[in-house]
């Protein structure tokens, strides 16, 4: 296990999530004023934990609503935006042929969507939590000689996979992965030695 504490962000509420769009691995949907709101929170939040200018090491998604939830937040903590790493693997899940369309349209056509525990179904052509659980397993891997305390700024569903595969969580029975509970767009969590603590519960839209 890492020596320092992982603190886990899900973005700010975007467009396609006020009009209810599935965004998946989508690279460019903007924050909406309530998402920039949000991380106006978070970033309140880690500063009043952290104090001004802590000892982070930033990461985040190369999605552009991931790198507009860093920009406030690390404006809160005095941070430089333009220090943090991106990594692909942190992105959300491939939602394949069913990406950018409606929630409405896709369950109008009888297509599992949502599950009963309120995650994704995997689409068709689209990615499956296995290989998400491969790929930020491989991201840990890569970065566990990180120093000290980091921040992951990522997204609702790949998150998810992300504490339980550092949490150890019970694998799914539906999706044979370890995922962890979902929390509201806006939320950040401390994961430290293997052990969750949630540091700000978001306003935005849950669980996903």
């Amino acid at each position: 296990m890492r020596k320092g504490r992982d603190f886990i962000a899900r973005h700010g509420e975007t467009v396609f999530n006020a009009a209810r769009r599935l965004q998946g691995d989508h690279l460019h949907t903007p924050l909406t004023r309530a998402g920039f709101a949000q991380a106006d929170e978070m970033g309140q939040a880690l500063a009043g934990l952290l104090g001004p200018t802590p000892a982070l090491t930033l990461w985040a998604s190369d999605t552009g609503r991931a790198l507009q939830t860093l920009a406030v937040i690390t404006e809160h903590l005095g941070l430089d935006w333009h220090s943090a790493r991106h990594d692909p693997r942190l992105t959300e899940i491939g939602m394949g042929s069913w990406g950018g369309r409606y929630y409405a349209e896709l369950m109008a056509g009888d297509l599992p969507v949502i599950a009963a525990t309120g995650l994704l179904h995997p689409a068709p052509d689209g990615e499956t939590y296995a290989e998400i659980a491969a790929r930020v397993s491989a991201w840990l891997k890569d970065t566990d000689d990180d120093p000290g305390d980091r921040l992951i700024i990522m997204h609702g569903i790949s998150s998810r996979v992300l504490r339980g595969v550092m949490t150890g969580c019970d694998v799914h029975p539906e999706f044979a992965t370890p995922v962890a509970a979902g929390l509201p767009q806006g939320s950040v969590v401390m994961v430290e030695q293997g052990r969750e603590t949630v540091v700000h519960l978001g306003s935005g839209r849950a669980p996903a």
